[in-house]
């Protein structure tokens, strides 16, 4: 217990840190990136007097030194305080709570679905690796991991939504819809179809070729021959013993890839019109909005710390050795 408790407050520590070092980085290289935030603000008033510019930059901050704007967003961070949007003239953190639901949903949808499709068809081909239908699974794999994932965005609008007329051009609901709570779930389910799918076929051939390789090499265990040589069922081999060490790498993966999918989501985002954190970045970064992109990297910073400290949760429950190592 003892132990668990120093690695948890080691974490924690490591996390605060990281979390420092993103806000510093970050805010340095926004500072010195090309682009005047007041230039911006008068263009879309129609107002560029020098007189407007100064009062601007004096109203924002932007007129001092970069040192002490930094010292200045730092302490205001520690204070849970993230400022307000230059563009949308309200608190960061409002913004992004509002927003932070779609993001998480689409996230972890997509995420579910990779991790699950791709593992099973990992171990499918797998068990039959020399089989037509392993080689055509692997060659799908390679040519939806080789897709952009704007090009796979755009085709799903073309062909479901164009051509066949399946499914809604975007949004996240339907703005007209009228009904009770079920509903109301079925609607935005029906929405999140597309966007799920374009983002996590990258990663759903990822996990399944991942996963392939790691069940091959796992079935070669002397553990795996001497199940077998005991009379073991051939399906509580595979899916009882071997399966479970086969997913330690694809885990490993799937917590280090949730900042990929973070920036995976800004394009399906603004594809699919899904009001997440990812179509907020992209006006923000178009509206040279700092406070917005600050606190929406140091929003995606604290998600993939989360998901890394959930990670070594699973690790706990799929390998015992890790919890036989914490209780010694």
């Amino acid at each position: 217990m003892l132990t668990l408790a120093r690695g948890i407050g080691f974490r924690l520590v490591q996390a605060f840190g990281l979390l420092m070092a993103v806000i510093v980085l970050n805010f340095i290289l926004i500072q010195i990136a090309p682009g005047d935030v007041a230039l911006t603000l008068a263009g879309e008033q129609g107002s560029g007097s020098p007189e407007f510019l100064a009062e601007v930059r004096a109203r924002f901050g932007l007129d001092q030194p970069m040192l002490t704007q930094l010292w200045q967003y730092v302490w205001n961070v520690l204070h849970f305080d993230l400022g307000d949007s230059y563009y949308w003239e309200r608190p960061v953190m409002d913004l992004i709570q509002e927003k932070l639901f779609a993001t998480v949903l689409l996230a972890g949808t997509a995420l579910a679905f990779a991790m699950t499709v791709g593992v099973l068809l990992g171990v499918f081909t797998a068990r039959r690796p020399e089989s037509m239908a392993s080689h055509g699974v692997t060659l799908l794999s390679l040519v939806g991991y080789a897709l952009p994932v704007f090009w796979t965005a755009i085709m799903m609008l073309v062909v479901f939504v164009a051509k066949l007329g399946l499914f809604p051009i975007g949004g996240m609901e339907d703005p007209r819809f009228e009904g009770g709570s079920i509903a109301h779930v079925v609607d935005v389910l029906y929405h999140l179809v597309l966007p799920a799918f374009t983002l996590g076929i990258i990663y759903l051939a990822y996990y399944s070729r991942l996963a392939r390789a790691s069940m091959l090499e796992v079935l070669e265990s002397d553990y795996i021959r001497t199940a077998r040589a005991k009379g073991v069922d051939e399906r509580s081999v595979v899916y009882r013993h071997a399966l479970r060490n086969a997913l330690i790498p694809v885990v490993t993966i799937a917590g280090l890839q949730f900042g990929a999918l973070f920036s995976g989501a800004v394009l399906v985002e603004t594809v699919f019109s899904w009001p997440g954190l990812g179509r907020l970045a992209f006006e923000s970064i178009l509206r040279h909005d700092t406070p917005m992109m600050l606190g929406l990297l140091i929003a995606s910073a604290a998600m993939v710390i989360v998901a890394n400290l959930l990670t070594d949760v699973v690790y706990r429950m799929i390998d015992p050795r890790i919890r036989v190592g914490a209780k010694r």
